[in-house]
């Protein structure tokens, strides 16, 4: 494995952090202005390519500031929709992945926040080997801008639904999401940003403090917590009363109507009385449910109901007066569930 750098991480700094940066004394600060735009507007690569910097403070920045983002280890692009998985090598040689989606609102991007996971949740290969660390900022933010630069495309949502729990890494995710929707940088609307959690209840009170007005999304994956902890470990540590109260309290704070995901496994959670109690614990609530049939993971032995199944749980949620969508399914002929393509190269 490669040497990991400990030193100052200039992607992760925003501008009033580059402004105070030591690397730019006596630099007059429209220089500073030009290096962020270069790192967080146009995608640069290499110092090399910031061709209006003098020669001598870019030979000075990549002496003292190397550039610690993501580099493309592979793609697969789906023959079917275009969606592109992408399997990023970090500078200390490790793995993340990230996921390209053409919708008709725009173009989407699914980022991760961790390498590797300490959850635990039983269907997700991401957890397989638990965590081995945090994403910086500029790592989280590297991911979007190699995927902008290698589709051309301009990004327009993103979803930190990838490898890892975000609120587990909460300081970095904040301040990802603050310079990602920074008018400095790629100035992408904060309601155009989708935070996945399952469910640190003191983490989503917290998140409501710093009064963005980014999306929400719990993964939920059973109605009851009986159930919920046979699959999520999480679930031994909070409550659903809790993880729903706190859910509430941010609501009340930016008034975005909350997602829940909830993967389908054949046999598990995919009944009719799953349904029922599952409307009931959402009664009342500005939300809509993503159902998710689960990707199938090798280590693991779960299915996903056949499409059958999951349209009359979708009707049932429905005749309760439950909003509901089926997740598209996307990418369908490339390595499906979360963490698989990451986990074949860490094998090697």
């Amino acid at each position: 494995m490669e040497e990991r750098y400990e030193g100052p991480d200039i992607l992760s700094a925003d501008l009033a952090g580059l402004m105070a940066d030591p690397v730019f004394e006596n630099e007059k600060k429209f220089r500073v202005k030009q290096v962020y735009e270069w790192l967080h507007r146009k995608n640069a690569a290499s110092y090399e390519e910031m061709t209006n910097l003098p020669k001598a403070l870019r030979e000075r920045l990549a002496e003292k500031r190397p550039l610690l983002g993501c580099v493309k280890e592979t793609m697969q692009e789906s023959k079917i929709d275009g969606t592109r998985k992408y399997l990023f090598r970090l500078h200390d040689g490790n793995y993340v992945e990230s996921v390209f989606m053409r919708y008709h609102h725009g173009d989407s991007v699914c980022i991760s926040s961790q390498v590797g996971c300490r959850m635990g949740c039983a269907f997700c290969a991401s957890t397989i080997g638990g965590l081995t660390r945090n994403l910086t900022p500029g790592e989280m933010l590297s991911q979007i801008y190699m995927i902008g630069r290698d589709t051309g495309e301009r990004i327009s949502n993103v979803v930190v639904m990838g490898t890892g729990e975000p609120l587990d890494n909460y300081e970095n995710l904040v301040r990802f999401i603050r310079m990602l929707t920074d008018e400095n940088g790629l100035n992408i609307s904060e309601r155009n940003v989708t935070v996945s959690t399952c469910g640190l209840a003191p983490k989503i009170r917290r998140l409501r403090e710093e009064d963005l007005q980014i999306n929400l999304a719990l993964s939920l994956h059973a109605p009851t917590d009986e159930m919920r902890r046979t699959i999520m470990p999480v679930a031994n540590r909070y409550s659903l009363d809790e993880v729903f109260d706190a859910l509430l309290y941010y609501y009340e704070g930016n008034r975005r109507r909350l997602t829940f995901e909830y993967s389908l496994i054949a046999g598990k959670n995919d009944s009719a009385e799953c349904a029922k109690l599952l409307a009931g614990r959402l009664s009342g609530i500005n939300c809509f449910v993503n159902l998710i049939p689960v990707n199938p993971v090798t280590e693991r032995d779960f299915k996903a109901p056949d499409t059958y199944f999951v349209q009359e749980f979708k009707k049932l949620l429905e005749k309760y007066g439950i909003h509901v969508t089926i997740r598209r399914e996307m990418g369908r002929d490339i390595d499906g569930a979360c963490g698989q393509l990451r986990k074949r190269y860490v094998k090697k």
